[in-house]
């Protein structure tokens, strides 16, 4: 008999108490017994396959039921009136002949048995009911495949095609996604920077009023959101410094150490309370406090720092004044700081400079774009810090007011929210690590993308409800993520690095059950300026040089591009 007439009946070489069996199932593609079930946990099975079956099911037309015996595959097994939907997580040969494959599948959900075809229908995530040891399994037939990853009537947006299928679209849900954070990861090189291009398309498609803050570290997405979004650098961002907080003043103006440290953070926390109270808007507040978002003139801090530097007795004692005045002054003087410490940015514009950042209203582009690639490396974190505590204010402050949710993503994450073995605190750590915990709270999501996971803050990549996870190659990185996974997502963890490029893992709540994709290919006006260079072509070109000298030389030395 060909195989769909052959049942599969188990024997004395099988493990774990053999259970014979015969299932009674019409006979059709999608219902040929491969094997049977002899050990049942919370969430996953252990199962024999005949190695026979599964090898005539390999050329079988129908490419679901032929990856039914394949990692990440997915089979069914019938439960009263329902099927058990599951993955194929692991494969090891049994028996003396090799004629049985032992295998571990992990439950993904269930749906209804209809009693004419015995298809699946109606499929929803989460076990109800187990199986018993010797259960026939079953392949998974394209038509059920849409059934499992067909997205319910919440809003969602697709990203791709569902691997091992060649028409089968997956879903990510908006409201899942964001309302409990996201983590885009992956090694240099496996299309991660358009992936989040993608995403962030679909976003701001879905939401044209939405509020969608970046932060750039490289300048690679500009190109990607000209005509969507809101494009900022140090030539128009006009960051006042005085919306900084003591802490992030600190970073900035206090280059000291130990306890000299100390000592100049508690002079400088005096000049700035008496700097910013000289403000008629600081004079009207009953609470002034130095972290208070008041403006206030530079001058009148170095002022205020001269003065108290004057009333000391010892020469000694004005070390700490000289510092802080002369850093102070070297500041104002580099006209690389200008976009953040210009006397122009003196006047109260905090609520212009939220309503332009945070995109309020949107005027049809919902994203900023932040590009911090040319802002002074030692003060780049800073800037984020007040860009993502600005975010995060906000909505603390704003709770009696008609919502605006914030979606802040972070390339590069693992430089702002570094692991403990890489550095201390830090102002920018401080907030996204509040965020990440508390942000969803106060309606802020927190969008991170990183090629290192190992190296973000402990902690912070479990706060994230959806990860996508592209190609891994580190292993530290890939036990890190394996870490953060749900549970019946870590079948799909060990295909993690045989990933292609522009392929991902998606588990969380903003997808309906763990997928593998093929991501889509965004147009070329969609993609960020994140390609790699061909080295083998533009080593033939010659000619230009000198120009191309003169021209380099010349933005670096006035800091612009």
């Amino acid at each position: 008999m060909d195989i769909l007439g052959t049942p599969y009946v188990a024997d004395e070489r099988d493990i774990a108490e053999p259970v014979s069996f015969s299932p009674q199932l019409p006979q059709n593609d999608a219902l040929i017994a491969i094997g049977h079930i002899f050990e049942i946990a919370g969430s996953n099975a252990q199962a024999v396959f005949d190695a026979a079956i599964l090898g005539q099911l390999a050329d079988h037309a129908d490419n679901c039921v032929a990856m039914a015996g394949q990692i990440g595959g997915f089979v069914k097994v019938r439960v009263s009136r329902m099927w058990l939907i599951a993955s194929i997580r692991t494969l090891a040969l049994q028996g003396a002949d090799g004629d049985r494959i032992v295998a571990t599948l992990d439950f993904l959900g269930e749906g209804d048995d209809d009693q004419l075809t015995h298809q699946m229908r109606h499929f929803r995530r989460g076990v109800t009911r187990y199986p018993t040891p010797g259960t026939a399994i079953c392949p998974v037939s394209a038509p059920e495949m849409q059934q499992v990853f067909a997205a319910d009537s919440r809003p969602h947006f697709e990203v791709g095609t569902i691997y091992p299928t060649e028409d089968i679209r997956g879903s990510i849900y908006l409201d899942g996604l964001l309302g409990r954070h996201f983590a885009l990861l992956g090694s240099t090189g496996t299309g991660k920077s358009t992936a989040a291009a993608l995403i962030l398309h679909k976003i701001c498609a879905m939401a044209p009023n939405g509020h969608i803050v970046m932060i750039d570290p490289h300048g690679e997405y500009s190109a990607a959101f000209k005509n969507v979004g809101a494009l900022f650098d140090v030539n128009n961002l006009a960051l006042p410094y005085w919306m900084m907080n003591f802490e992030e003043h600190c970073e900035v103006f206090i280059t000291s150490d130990g306890a000299e440290r100390q000592r100049d953070g508690d002079i400088l926390a005096k000049c700035l309370l008496a700097a910013r109270a000289k403000n008629r808007l600081g004079s009207e507040i009953p609470r002034l406090t130095v972290d208070s978002p008041v403006p206030y003139l530079l001058s009148d801090l170095t002022n205020i720092i001269q003065q108290e530097m004057g009333k000391m007795d010892r020469a000694g004692d004005s070390t700490p004044y000289m510092r802080l005045k002369n850093k102070i002054d070297e500041i104002r003087a580099d006209p690389r700081y200008n976009f953040m410490f210009s006397g122009m940015l003196v006047s109260d514009t905090m609520a212009d400079f939220i309503a332009k950042i945070f995109r309020m209203p949107g005027e049809g582009r919902p994203i900023s774009i932040i590009d911090v690639s040319s802002v002074p490396s030692n003060i780049t974190s800073t800037v984020v810090s007040v860009l993502s505590r600005l975010v995060f204010d906000y909505a603390i402050w704003s709770r009696n007011e008609p919502q605006r949710p914030i979606l802040l993503v972070c390339e590069e994450a693992h430089r702002y929210i570094p692991s403990d073995r890489v550095t201390g605190d830090s102002a920018v750590r401080k907030v996204l690590e509040r965020i990440a915990k508390e942000g969803r709270k106060y309606g802020v999501s927190l969008g991170l993308i990183t090629q290192r996971p190992s190296d973000l803050a402990e902690g912070v990549l479990s706060q994230c409800g959806t990860i996508i996870a592209m190609r891994l190659n580190n292993d530290r990185d890939q036990a890190m993520v394996r870490a953060a996974m749900p549970e019946g997502a870590r079948g799909f963890l060990d295909s993690i690095p045989a990933l292609r490029n522009r392929e991902c893992v998606i588990c969380g709540e903003g997808v309906a059950i763990p997928m593998r994709v093929a991501l889509d290919t965004l147009a070329a006006e969609k993609r960020p300026a994140s390609g790699d260079p061909s080295f083998a072509s533009l080593w033939r070109d010659q000619g230009g040089e000198a120009e191309i000298l003169n021209r380099v030389v010349h933005r670096w030395r006035h800091q612009g591009r």
